[in-house]
This record gives C-alpha cells, structure tokens and sequence, in this order.
C-alpha cells in the first residue's frame, strides 16, 4: 500500500535544520513515489536553500520571504496541497526526530478510518525525551481533553495525517508552535475522527535544533489554551451536551454517568472523596471550576464527583464556615474564638479569616478522606464482585 492508495501527499515545514533536512527528505523520497512533497522553508538563513535546490524537480518547495513561523508554514502547505487536489496530508518535522519508516503506519490506519485526523503517538517516557517535551505534551494534553472531552496521549507530535477535505473549512489565525493545538482542537469540534498511531521518535541533542523557545512559545500557547477554553465553556460544551441530551435525554445521561457497571469502587469512592474535598476547600466561587477540569483529566465519575461538591449548597454553607472556624482553632489559637453559628458576622469573618481558611483547607482533607473511606466501604459492601483498580 502506497501514499497514492490515500490520495495523500508530504508537507516538510523547515528552518534552519541544516543539520537533519537532508536525511529528513532522502528517507521520505522513499515512500512518496510521484505524490508530492511539499517543503516549506521558513526564511531559513543556513544552508537550507541550497540542500532544497539539489532535488530539483522532486520536491515542490515553497519559500516564505522571512521566518513566519511553524504554523504559518504548515498553513501554506495545506492550501498548497488543496489546490493541488489531495485527499490527505502527513506532515513530518525536518529537526530528524521522526522516521521516515513510519509513513506506511499512517497510511495503513487512513485506508482503515478514511477522513480520520491521525496524530503520531511518542513514548515521552523514553530515554533522551527532553524534560521540558515531556512536561509540555503532559500540559498540552489536558487541555485538549477540557476542550474536547477526547483523550490523546501525544497532542504536540508534529508527525500528523489530516483530512484536507475538513481543514478546508476550518478557521486558522495562529501562525507558531500553538497552530498545532489550534487546528486539532476545532477539527475535533467539527466530530472528525482523531485517533493516534505508535510512531518512533529520536532526540539527537547533537544533530536536533529545535525552535522552540520555552517561554515565549508556552505563553503563546497558554493565550490560545485561554481562548479556546472561553469557547468551549461558552458555546461547544453546551452544544455538545444540548446534543447528548436531545439523544438521550437528562435522567439518562446522569443515570449512565453515575452508574457505570464497569467502573472500579475504588473510582467511584474517589470521585465522591474529591468531590467533599472540592466543596469545602476555601476558594468559593471557584470551586467547580478547578474541580470539574481536574475530574475530567483524571477521569473521574462526573455526576458522583458534582453530587459530592454540593455539600456546598446555601443550607450547609453556614455550618461549613463554623465547623471551618472551630477545626481551625485547633492549631490557629490567634483569632477571636466563636461559640455559635450566631456568632458569624462580616467583622468576624474579617477577624478569623487565617483560622478559617486554615480550617477550612484541614477540614476539606479530612472530610474528602472520609467521604473517600466511608463510600469505598458502602459501594464494596453493595457491588461486591466489583473489581477495586
């Protein structure tokens, strides 16, 4: 099975890679036969132009005036790839860290799942992964799961099929490292299949020059993460439940949600121990929202961890703020002792306020932990033959 079976072509985004490009290039001339590659080079201003021109007519090289960045380049590649008729479009980094040898990987799993966005899939634990990588893909995959509610292991790898068919009509305004975030979340809005593919990766810390500049990038990318969630929890969450429900309707959704059959005790009595902890610890107003993304990435049960969080409700919060004070007094012996729930006034509040908020983060541990404990035994006595992994 060849690229020509996919209808696909090659797109090589490029900056000064001097080092790697030709051993990039040579390895994918491999398998491309008369399909196109594509090389984008960004202003390079090391030997790139000169390597590029010795393929001649093999490659199909597009020159950006100066250096735009990454996305920009990926970017005008696809319009490239577009006009030139293509179905689909494996993008391969030019820095070496991606084998050639992989492509027939992408190209078996796109004649499987056609129209599918397939992204290559590191192993970040590896020897050699920089620490910063490992970090960064870690960061980056959170957010995707928050704003799609997918799970990827790699959401950074620059070694990628696209569905041309889909980026014809999506949106793009980024033009760095974060392009890469951008056009992945909003195909997944759209419901294009993604799904990852085992690829091998090598980080030569003597051959590799990556681009990457950890704080500038990472903030550009954090603006985008910042954007995208403002949209996700505005209007594609919404859609995406007002969907689920019009399917299935309400009672259902929380009915599956909370029971789930398959789902360990032990994961349940999380959920339920999070969700106490969350609705005590003293950052009112922000409580579900620190909570329901952290419960989504270390997928917890939803409905079982909002059900806990409620202990906050108007009729508790009183006694919550009183046992808070009383819990806190144990260890903070500066503040003005109250007797009562009576006794809680704006000027208290104000006076105790490190006896309550020390309390209060004590008392959400402790009551997350027991609501933790108190549940796991529940659930072990009435699911029994459940499994506790």
């Amino acid at each position: 099975m060849t690229l020509s079976d996919i209808d696909c072509c090659i797109i090589i985004p490029t900056y000064n890679n001097e080092k790697t490009l030709r051993r990039v290039i040579d390895g994918v001339l491999e398998y491309s036969g008369k399909q196109a590659i594509i090389v984008v080079n960004d202003g390079s201003t090391d030997q790139t132009i000169y390597i590029l021109a010795r393929y001649g007519a093999k490659l199909n090289v597009l020159n950006n005036n100066s250096n735009r960045g990454k996305g920009y380049s990926l970017r005008r590649g696809f319009k490239e790839a577009i006009r030139l008729g293509y179905k689909n479009a494996i993008t391969i980094d030019s820095d070496g860290q991606h084998l050639a040898s992989d492509i027939p990987v992408f190209i078996e799993e796109a004649y499987r799942n056609p129209g599918a966005l397939l992204m290559g899939s590191r192993n970040m634990e590896q020897e050699g992964v920089p620490g910063k990588s490992s970090f960064g893909n870690k960061f980056s995959n959170f957010w995707f799961t928050f704003e799609t509610g997918l799970t990827l292991p790699d959401t950074q790898t620059g070694f990628r099929l696209y569905p041309l068919k889909s980026l014809k009509t999506t949106k793009l305004f980024s033009t760095k490292f974060e392009t890469e975030i951008e056009v992945i979340v909003k195909l997944a809005w759209k419901n294009v299949p993604i799904l990852p593919v085992n690829i091998n990766v090598i980080y030569d810390k003597d051959e590799r020059v990556t681009h990457f500049r950890p704080w500038r990038d990472f903030t550009r990318i954090s603006i985008l993460n910042t954007w995208l969630v403002i949209l996700t929890l505005l209007y594609y969450l919404p859609k995406r439940l007002w969907i689920e429900l019009r399917k299935k309707g309400l009672w259902k959704i929380i009915k599956d949600e909370a029971v789930k059959p398959d789902e360990s005790n032990l994961s349940k009595a999380r959920s339920i121990g999070f969700g106490f902890f969350m609705g005590i610890l003293p950052i009112w107003g922000f409580q579900l929202l620190v909570g329901i993304p952290l419960s989504i990435y270390f997928r917890m049960n939803k409905v079982l961890f909002l059900t806990a969080a409620n202990i906050s409700i108007p009729p508790f919060i009183p006694l919550i703020i009183f046992g808070s004070y009383k819990f806190g007094g144990i260890f903070y012996k500066n503040g003005v002792q109250l007797t009562s729930v009576e006794d809680l006034t704006l000027e208290s509040i104000h006076v105790n306020f490190v006896q309550y908020f020390l309390g209060a983060t004590l008392l959400a541990i402790a009551m997350g932990a027991l609501g933790f404990v108190l549940s796991y035994l529940i659930l072990s006595l009435v699911r029994s033959g459940r499994r506790a992994d």
